[in-house]
């Protein structure tokens, strides 16, 4: 669709100047139409190209090798770089152990040290992130953070998903899909929520579900954090939550951890209670397709880690302003349509299409 040539003459006029008061056509109109609704730069573009500078970007995001979660977001660092790499831009990539403080702390340190020209940060340790934090911002080092929205400090952007609202999503699942009174548990697995800002937003908002729409007579709602590193006592912590909530009739996980508690349902054969968790991971896929997890919530991790680059290389590279906050769809997957999600899941549909580079 192009601008409607009573809107555009005026820009016309210089081009028809300089091609010798040549008639402007239709394809001049165009051509510029299209250019201007995409928001075409082609000197900041050239100048970008010709200043034949390096730009050094730092990433400093958690280990897959530690949990499978962080793939995606480590794919979508990659794909960024690759797709602007011709600007000059290179990343360095420094992993940390997501359930270490002190290997967070470590890479962190390194990624200081480093100079860079901008950072990006999924600051998984609430905490431990605020230092950080300070130190870029005293540095004037302009940085990008993702997942865990932290609210101390202002970023450049946050691109993740509306954490409070994916738990008030998840309180409606359960809601429309297990009849009260029963009980609701939330379920933090290997991760304190207190230093996990994340989990506590997820969880705010799964309670305050219940509290707006004035069921919190019909559903308890409790919480428990769990802890895998011993797999007797994880079970025995499952146990004990059963036994003491004879009228569980749902747990909410809000890590991408759900495929642990289906596990632990499939062996004691328990089949009345609900699962709702998070993430495309392929344990979890297993039991949803099994229908032990009835829903997953996809926060677009793979969207995470190339939009927290993307958005920095346009702020550094060309002084682009971004937005304070990209927020990720919250998809609702289940075993119905995950086959359709997990085509674009590998695909990274429009991405690269809506690049403005």
């Amino acid at each position: 669709m192009f601008l409607p040539i009573s809107i555009i003459t005026s820009l016309l006029i210089p081009f028809s100047k300089k091609h010798h008061e040549r008639q402007i056509s239709q394809d001049d109109v165009d051509v510029l139409s299209l250019k201007l609704v995409m928001q075409y730069e082609p000197n900041l573009i050239a100048r970008a190209l010709g200043a034949n500078k390096t730009y050094r970007l730092g990433a400093l995001i958690p280990d897959p090798s530690a949990d499978s979660y962080w793939l995606e977001p480590r794919a979508g660092v990659e794909k960024a770089e690759k797709a602007l790499r011709h600007y000059g831009m290179s990343v360095t990539r420094y992993m940390f152990d997501p359930y270490s403080i002190a290997s967070f702390q470590e890479q962190a340190d390194a990624l200081l040290a480093g100079g860079y020209d901008g950072v990006v940060i999924s600051p998984v340790f609430y905490k431990e992130s605020l230092p950080y934090f300070e130190a870029l911002q005293q540095a004037g080092i302009p940085f990008v953070i993702f997942n865990s929205q932290i609210s101390e400090y202002t970023p450049l952007s946050y691109i993740g998903s509306d954490l409070y609202t994916s738990g008030l999503l998840a309180g409606k699942l359960f809601h429309y899909g297990v009849p009260g009174p029963c009980t609701l548990l939330v379920a933090h697995i290997d991760e304190h929520a207190a230093n996990a800002s994340h989990l506590g937003k997820k969880e705010k908002g799964f309670r305050n579900y219940f509290a707006q729409h004035l069921l919190e007579e019909q559903y308890n709602v409790v919480s428990a954090e769990l802890d895998r590193s011993n797999k007797s006592a994880f079970i025995a912590q499952l146990d004990a939550l059963i036994e003491d909530h004879p009228r569980l009739g749902g747990i909410f996980v809000t890590t991408s951890k759900a495929y642990s508690i289906a596990s632990y349902l499939e062996q004691r054969r328990i089949s009345h209670i609900k699962v709702v968790g998070y993430d495309l991971l392929p344990q979890n896929l297993q039991y949803l397709q099994k229908e032990q997890i009835h829903f997953l919530i996809n926060q677009g991790p793979f969207g995470q880690g190339y939009w927290s680059v993307y958005y920095l290389a346009e702020h550094v590279i060309l002084g682009r302003e971004i937005p304070l906050m990209k927020y990720m769809p919250l998809d609702i997957v289940t075993r119905e349509n995950v086959n359709y999600y997990l085509a674009d899941h590998d695909e990274t549909p429009l991405l690269e299409r809506k690049m403005s580079l």
